[in-house]
């Protein structure tokens, strides 16, 4: 086990829901697992027992990707375990494809309405609709920009230029708003949105006080550090400080609360795992700064802060990432930002 892992606590141990099997976590929730179809293999859904204007049912936090596998998952829970109740209410904690691929298909079938941020909407309406400067060209002409000049690598991207539509192929084409603060009543018990940003948008977190239970996204996972990436739609942007900020709104938290993660296990050690991941970026800082003693593109970082084989995929990432630590540093004077005559900029030691 990760030395760091260690230093958590995983109630349920190994057990692993199957796809279309259910695991309750507490009293009227439940966990999902959804597979997908890359290196991280599952995402983690939340089902709560609710009842709206009389009709009893489910609401559901997060929906998996549009493919085969994940809606045979979904038809076998609407068979079997789900007891022919409907869902009552999707909910998505943000815009990426394997938390709202199919909310259009979830919210069509039931008639439910679709809860979200306003920002994550926007955005997955956006990157749905595949409009110019969401991704394809102007992706390839931000990673050009930061060092990426390998043909093969290049070519790769441009044929992933569809990769948001393919597995979002409709988002619902009205929302409920949720609002950092906010109180939503699902079924017996209260649920108080705390918003993050970096990873996403608008990333909207559930929290149960009642319960001590955080459903919390993709901001604070158990095992693997959250991808907080400068994207080619806001390239001047400095999410790797937001994410930073906003995991200090969890910081009044109980230590005892259960947090459902989107990927891993459900665990308690809310505070030792946020104390991790601040460290992580430390550390990750620190060797930039080292690094850029001579000046550095995000290309020549991506090495630095991963240390194995990537493709395509897990490389647009990555350089995203590397970015992301080289705008913190240039936004905090630690760092110059330097076009270079060859139209690649590196960042120097200021």
């Amino acid at each position: 086990m990760n030395p760091l892992e260690s230093q958590l606590v995983y109630p349920f141990g190994d057990i692993l829901p199957a796809p279309g099997r259910l695991q309750e976590v507490a009293p009227d929730v439940f966990w999902v697992r959804m597979p997908l179809p890359f290196a991280l293999d599952h995402i983690n859904l939340w089902l709560l027992r609710d009842e709206v204007d009389g009709r009893q049912g489910w609401s559901v936090i997060d929906s998996g990707v549009a493919t085969d596998a994940t809606k045979a998952a979904w038809e076998q829970l609407f068979a079997g375990e789900l007891a022919g109740q409907p869902l009552l209410r999707v909910f998505a904690t943000h815009c990426h494809p394997d938390h709202v691929g199919l909310a259009d298909w979830l919210c069509e079938r039931f008639g439910a309405p679709f809860w979200i941020t306003t920002g994550e909407f926007g955005f997955a309406r956006m990157m749905a609709a595949a409009l110019p400067g969401a991704d394809g060209p102007a992706a390839i002409t931000h990673f050009e920009r930061h060092g990426l000049l390998d043909p093969d690598m290049l070519e790769q991207m441009r044929s992933r230029r569809n990769y948001y539509p393919s597995l979002v192929p409709a988002v619902p084409q009205a929302y409920v708003r949720l609002q950092d603060g906010q109180e939503v009543r699902i079924g017996k018990a209260n649920w108080r949105v705390i918003t993050g940003f970096g990873h996403s948008p608008e990333h909207a977190a559930l929290y149960c006080d009642e319960k001590h239970l955080l459903v919390s996204g993709d901001m604070v996972l158990p095992r693997i550090s959250t991808n907080v990436s400068v994207f080619a739609v806001e390239p001047e942007g400095n999410p790797l400080q937001l994410y930073l900020d906003s995991l200090g709104k969890f910081a009044g938290l109980p230590e005892d609360t259960l947090v459902l993660p989107s990927h891993g296990k459900p665990f308690r050690g809310l505070h030792t795992r946020i104390a991790q991941l601040r460290a992580h970026h430390v550390e990750r800082l620190a060797e930039v700064v080292v690094a850029c003693a001579e000046p550095r593109s995000a290309v020549d970082i991506v090495p630095l802060m991963f240390r194995r084989k990537l493709d395509a995929h897990q490389l647009s990432f990555a350089l995203g990432e590397a970015l992301a630590h080289l705008h913190k540093l240039w936004a905090d004077g630690i760092l110059r930002r330097v076009p270079g005559l060859d139209g690649i900029i590196r960042f120097h030691r200021a």
